[in-house]
């Protein structure tokens, strides 16, 4: 139970901050920054965890440097993903 608010509370955190830099922040809620966040952390450790030391211990308290940054990485690709399907470009 403890390990599910874990990754909901660092998904929401990373998925708002990925909001914010790719500037889809007034468009999510919380649930959907939640979603990008933890959808971002799969494509960030699954396609460049080996950019980051530390990645594949995203399930641990507290996680480590490397798989934030990753999941970081991966929601902000995903949001460029989204722009570019949904309005033609990246912003």
């Amino acid at each position: 139970m403890m390990w599910l608010l874990m990754v909901l509370i660092v998904g929401g955190l990373v998925g708002w901050l990925a909001s914010i830099v790719m500037r889809t922040d007034a468009q999510q809620g919380i649930p959907l920054n939640i979603v990008v966040g933890i959808v971002g952390s799969f494509i960030g450790n699954g396609v460049l965890g080996f950019l980051f030391p530390g990645s594949d211990t995203l399930g641990s308290w507290p996680p480590s440097i490397g798989a934030v940054l990753a999941a970081f990485v991966g929601a902000i690709i995903l949001l460029a993903i989204v722009n570019l399907v949904r309005r033609g470009r990246v912003r």
